[in-house]
C-alpha cells in the first residue's frame, strides 16, 4: 500500500498528509499528535511529582518533578516539531499550488481550541470555589498584585495580537516585507511578555515571599498564570516557525494555511491573559 501511495505522491515512499510520518504503513493516520499529548501530559504529572517534593515531609525527591518537566518538554517539543513539519512545511516543498486541506486544519485549530478551554475552565472554576470563602484565605498573604508590570505585560500581549493580526493582512495584500516585519515585532512582544512574567515571579517569590505552596490563592495562582504562561512560550515557538518559513518565501495570499491557525491560537492566548488578569488580578484586590 505504501508503494502504491509513493507512485502518486513523487515516488517519495510516503502519504500526504504526514509526509515521511511515523510510523509507516497506517494509511492517513499520524502519532506525532500522540506524541505531542503524551509531552504535554507530562507537565502535569512533572507539575505534580514537584508538589509532592516539597514541603515538610516530602514524598518523593526534590529533583522528580523537575526532570519529569524536562522529559515532558523534550517529548512536547519533539512531537511538535514532526506534527507541524509533516502537516505543514513538506507539502510546500512537494510544490503543491493549493494548500492540501486547510478547512480541516482550521477545524482541527477550532477543536483544539476548544479543549483549551475547557482545561482554563477546570483552573478557574478552582479559584472561583475558593474566592467565594473567606478572603483573603485564612493564613495567606497576598501581595499588591495589581501593579504596573502586569499592565505593562498586559498592553505588550493585546499589541502583538494586532501586529499579528495586520502581519495577516499584509500577507493577504502580497506585502511581504510588511508581513515579515509584524511577525518579528509579534515574536519580540511575545518574547518581552514571558520575561516579564518571569520577573514578576521573582519579585513575587523573593521579595514577597509569595510562592505555589502559600496555600490555595498560591496554587490557583501560579496554575493559572503558569499554564497561561506555557501556552505564550508554545505560541512564541510557533511564531518564530513561521517567521523562519516567511523568510524562505512559503507563504502567498493564496497559502496561509499555517498564519491563520496560528493566529488564532495568539489571539486565543490574548483573550485567556485578559480574562486572567480580571479575574485572578483584579479579583484578588477586591475584598465584598
Amino acid at each position: 500500500m505504501a508503494t502504491e501511495e509513493s507512485d502518486d505522491h513523487g515516488g517519495h515512499g510516503h502519504h500526504l498528509p504526514a509526509v515521511e510520518d511515523w510510523p509507516r504503513g497506517f494509511g492517513e493516520a499520524s502519532w506525532w499528535p500522540f506524541v505531542t499529548a503524551i509531552g504535554a501530559a507530562g507537565f502535569y504529572i512533572g507539575a505534580a511529582l514537584f508538589l509532592l517534593g516539597t514541603g515538610d515531609q516530602p514524598m518523593i525527591g526534590s529533583m522528580v518533578g523537575p526532570i519529569v518537566f524536562i522529559a515532558a518538554t523534550v517529548v512536547f517539543l519533539v512531537g511538535l516539531y514532526g506534527w507541524l513539519y509533516h502537516a505543514f512545511i513538506v507539502s510546500f516543498w512537494e510544490g503543491e499550488a493549493t494548500e492540501h486541506g486547510s478547512s480541516g486544519l482550521r477545524l482541527a485549530m477550532i477543536l483544539f481550541l476548544g479543549t483549551e478551554v475547557a482545561t482554563f475552565g477546570a483552573g478557574f472554576v478552582y479559584y472561583f470555589f475558593i474566592r467565594a470563602g473567606t478572603w483573603p484565605p485564612t493564613g495567606a498573604e497576598l501581595p499588591h498584585l495589581l501593579g504596573s508590570l502586569v499592565l505593562i505585560n498586559t498592553a505588550l500581549l493585546v499589541a502583538s495580537s494586532f501586529t499579528l493580526h495586520y502581519a495577516h493582512v499584509a500577507l493577504l495584500n502580497d506585502n511581504r516585507s510588511r508581513f515579515i516585519g509584524l511577525l518579528v515585532a509579534t515574536l519580540v512582544l511575545g518574547v518581552v511578555f514571558i520575561g516579564g512574567q518571569v520577573y514578576e515571579y521573582y519579585e513575587f517569590i523573593v521579595h514577597e515571599n509569595f510562592t505555589l505552596t502559600e496555600g490555595i490563592y498560591g496554587s490557583a495562582f501560579y496554575g493559572l498564570t503558569g499554564l497561561h504562561g506555557l501556552h505564550v512560550t508554545l505560541g512564541a515557538v510557533l511564531i518564530t516557525i513561521v517567521l523562519v518559513r516567511a523568510l524562505f518565501g512559503q507563504y502567498s495570499d493564496d497559502r496561509h494555511t499555517s498564519v491563520s491557525t496560528v493566529s488564532m491560537y495568539w489571539h486565543f492566548v490574548d483573550v485567556v491573559w485578559i480574562f486572567l488578569v480580571v479575574v485572578l488580578y483584579v479579583g484578588a484586590e477586591l475584598t465584598l
